[in-house]
């Protein structure tokens, strides 16, 4: 029997992070994966696809739109090849995940292929092409998270479907109905809008990303009506059902009155649900609560003291990024260091076009926690830079408190904003007021420099450019 250090069991961004961790700091590593590429559900059905098909429609949409006005004409109709444009995905997804095989023989992390569940606290047995028992001194559970459903709906994964069917569909659909207004389910909706499919957006509560600040998600339901998009808020799904090549839905409205929507395809998008199946965490004496999610302590380890848990798996957003900071903070804490997150600080991107990108308080969490601030807000077409590209769509929006003009959250829509988030983070780890943002030199002309002009604004109201 083989005996390691540390065994992972999963290999998503949390997982095999933790591997290289682990192994970068000399411990015996091993990592068990069920499927037959690593990765997980960002590298194989989650971020990593959604962002090629959402950069390859982006394209399409661009050349079908906006050439023109930038003096390029392209004689003759200009044609979507889903086929390949898919083709192109799955490219992308390979190369990737090659690329976590490479790391792995990089830093001597052994990789079991197979379904890996507990025989007790210190013994994994492995069923699958790589079938064994081994044990482990300390077990990190980094097993993911699957889509969820509604309890009244079927998904027969070919017309009434979920994020990892809708990401290889064989035709652009007629009209895609979307129930879930969240990340997932607007990102593929413009997918497809862009493509030339009609596009319905059912959502249950009273507005889109209904965890982001309000004014992120005004600003983008603007930017989905203007593509022509139906976006129905308040509206509670009662039935999902197919007929033929036909998907109807029913759902009640906020007057109590019922109203039906058909298309030729329904993506179910309420959301994801930790994944334990299989396991057996309770022969390692493992604890899972109510809402399926294994319990922790702060240090991120389980009720068996040596066994930890990360990413989706545990409470907290579901985040690639998030679950590899735990990685890293696991596999450190294991070594004997004492490392931090402040979950705070975990950014939450939406990669739609503008981009939408949050870290910190939202304006709603500040009056709910009676904490006095002010605000600092820049549109994105008062810059240089974004009339250059065309970029016009939104702001940047700064929250400082009022006393002290420490940063207290910061929310944007607009061109790069998943990237901009990054000096906001960097920022408010540092605990910047939004005069420190205000002073430091933002190069000219840049998307960048709207942080400025917000900082500015919460400053002491003084914004150049507007």
């Amino acid at each position: 029997m083989k005996s390691y250090d540390v065994a992972i069991i999963g290999s998503g961004p949390g997982g095999y992070v933790a591997a290289i961790r682990c192994a970068q700091l000399g411990m015996k590593t091993a990592i068990i994966e069920k499927y037959s590429t690593l990765g997980g559900t960002c590298l194989n059905v989650g971020c990593i696809p959604s962002k090629a098909l959402l950069s390859s429609s982006h394209h399409y949409e661009e050349a079908t739109k906006h050439f023109e006005e930038h003096g390029i004409e392209i004689p003759g109709e200009i044609k979507v090849n889903l086929e390949k444009m898919i083709g192109r995905k799955q490219a992308v997804v390979d190369q990737t995940t090659g690329g976590i095989d490479f790391l792995m023989k990089k830093n001597n992390i052994d990789v079991f292929e197979g379904l890996g569940f507990f025989k007790d606290a210190t013994h994994i047995k492995i069923d699958g092409k790589d079938a064994q028992e081994i044990e482990a001194k300390k077990i990190i559970i980094a097993t993911g998270s699957k889509p969820s459903n509604l309890p009244f709906i079927e998904l027969d994964k070919e017309r009434i479907i979920t994020s990892t069917e809708a990401l290889k569909l064989k035709e652009i659909p007629k009209h895609l109905i979307i129930i879930g207004g969240g990340v997932i389910g607007l990102e593929l909706g413009q997918v497809y809008r862009r493509l030339g499919a009609e596009v319905t957006v059912i959502e249950y509560m009273d507005r889109i990303i209904p965890t982001m600040d309000a004014g992120l998600s005004k600003e983008l339901n603007k930017v989905f009506k203007k593509a022509k998009c139906k976006m129905m808020v308040s509206h509670k799904v009662q039935s999902v059902e197919r007929k033929g090549d036909e998907v109807i839905v029913k759902a009640e409205n906020k007057k109590g009155e019922v109203v039906e929507f058909k298309g030729d395809y329904c993506l179910v998008s309420v959301g994801r649900r930790p994944y334990t199946d299989g396991l057996n965490a309770e022969a390692a004496g493992v604890k899972i609560n109510d809402r399926g999610q294994v319990e922790v302590n702060e240090h991120l380890q389980t009720s068996a003291s040596h066994i930890y848990a990360i990413g989706d798996v545990i409470k907290g957003a579901m985040l690639a990024h998030k679950a590899e900071e735990e990685g890293v903070f696991v596999a450190e804490t294991i070594a004997g260091q004492k490392p931090h997150i402040d979950y705070n600080l975990i950014p939450g991107v939406v990669y739609t076009w503008p981009e939408v990108a949050a870290v910190g308080k939202t304006e709603e969490e500040l009056k709910a926690d009676n904490v006095e601030y002010k605000v600092g807000q820049f549109p994105f077409r008062a810059l240089g830079r974004a009339r250059a590209s065309g970029d016009l769509e939104g702001f940047v929006k700064i929250l400082a408190d009022k006393t002290t003009d420490e940063v207290l959250g910061i929310h944007m829509i607009g061109a790069r904003c998943a990237d901009l988030i990054s000096e906001a983070v960097v920022a408010m780890e540092y605990r910047a007021s939004a005069e420190d943002i205000s002073r430091m030199s933002h190069a000219h002309p840049t998307f960048a420099e709207a942080v400025k002009e917000a900082a500015l604004a919460a400053t002491d109201d003084r914004a150049l450019h507007v």
